[in-house]
């Protein structure tokens, strides 16, 4: 039963995905050659693609990378570890996304006036706020958090990396959706934008490495004790 639900909840995703590949073959014919798929803070358009890879093409690499994530998290050994919640969010971040973003992209290449600078980082932060609140909530697995050699060995190592982390992500959410509504100079939003980068990324890694360094030194300390 639970494999027939695995099937269904990745085929059902992943039609989501191609949910905009109906609004691409609609509006093709009104869309231009080539069309922004990122944006400055001042919503100037920087990197464009030719207009089949955005109406077509990146609802179909969501749908590859949504079965990949899936079957990735469903074939994992210690998937019971994983908490209801984050498994729903696993489940569903890739498709909400592919059904936000490229009708956003297309309609904006069509001329419509959309705030891009505000929705991205205003659901990113939503994103990042709801997974941090449940990255403590998950025990050791290989499909989600830091799966790293020190998180991995010990439990408690586990534990204590995914709780900085859970507050992390959710200080990271919370700087994303000021960015979202307020107006600073490029500079500063790339700034702002690589302190979320070192925060969620580098520090619970150094901090998880720390703890493993300090557990290592403790244990030695106590074998040359009880050796002596």
């Amino acid at each position: 039963m639970k494999t027939k639900n695995n099937r269904s909840g990745i085929i059902i995703s992943s039609i989501v995905c191609l949910l905009p590949i109906i609004l691409s073959v609609v509006v093709y014919n009104d869309l231009p050659e080539q069309i922004a798929i990122q944006w400055s803070a001042g919503e100037n358009p920087q990197n464009f693609v030719p207009k089949a890879i955005a109406a077509f093409g990146i609802p179909l690499l969501l749908a590859v990378l949504n079965i990949f994530t899936k079957v990735r998290a469903n074939n994992d050994p210690k998937k019971a570890s994983i908490s209801r919640i984050t498994q729903l969010l696993m489940l569903w971040v890739i498709p909400v996304a592919s059904l936000i973003i490229v009708p956003v992209a297309l309609f904006i290449s069509m001329g419509a006036m959309i705030p891009i600078s505000m929705i991205v980082p205003l659901l990113a932060g939503i994103v990042f706020i709801v997974y941090g609140n449940y990255l403590p909530k998950n025990r050791q697995n290989y499909g989600i958090g830091y799966k790293i050699p020190w998180t991995l060995h010990s439990a408690d190592n586990w534990n204590k990396t995914h709780r900085l982390a859970g507050f992390l992500w959710i200080l990271g959410g919370v700087i994303m959706i000021v960015q979202a509504f307020a107006i600073f100079e490029n500079a500063i939003w790339l700034t702002l934008s690589a302190l979320i980068v070192v925060m969620v990324v580098f520090i619970p890694i150094i901090y998880s490495y720390a703890l493993y360094r300090n557990t290592s030194d403790d244990k030695q300390n106590i074998d040359k004790n009880i050796t002596e």
